[in-house]
């Protein structure tokens, strides 16, 4: 499976802990984030994120920013992606079974390190439910 993630300098810890994860059980990771702790701007590293996943170039994108939000509505913009803000593990498996999210979106200032992990763990093992779940998910693009 191959992950895109990209953050701004409030997420850069968390990103580089995540791709250690990731790397070590054997997922491929494309890294649009910065590696900087330098103010920067998250939108011009989370486009690239939201773009990879929407042109099926990887699976998933994980987003991280200081609160999460910026990240998950630049992510957002993009037409078939579904980026979902989680602070918890419940959130973070409803937004897989019922809303079939392609893009997690981490609150780094938020969030313990730990956390983060455990989010990552089960947006990537947790499935899309389909059934009614399906017909909803289609009315979301407005395209």
């Amino acid at each position: 499976m191959k992950i895109a993630i990209g953050n701004d300098h409030a997420g850069t810890h968390y990103k580089n802990v995540i791709v250690r994860l990731l790397k070590k059980r054997g997922y491929s990771v494309v890294n649009f984030g910065t590696d900087t702790y330098e103010s920067v701007d998250y939108p011009d590293f989370i486009h690239p994120v939201a773009q990879a996943v929407e042109n099926k170039e990887v699976d998933f994108g994980i987003t991280i920013c200081g609160s999460g939000n910026g990240a998950q509505m630049v992510a957002n913009k993009h037409q078939s992606i579904r980026a979902a803000l989680c602070w918890n593990n419940e959130l973070v498996a409803l937004a897989r079974q019922h809303n079939d999210a392609n893009v997690l979106s981490i609150p780094a200032r938020f969030v313990s390190e730990q956390q983060a992990l455990n989010f990552v763990d089960i947006f990537l093992n947790t499935d899309f439910e389909g059934g009614r779940h399906k017909n909803r998910v289609e009315k979301i693009a407005c395209s």
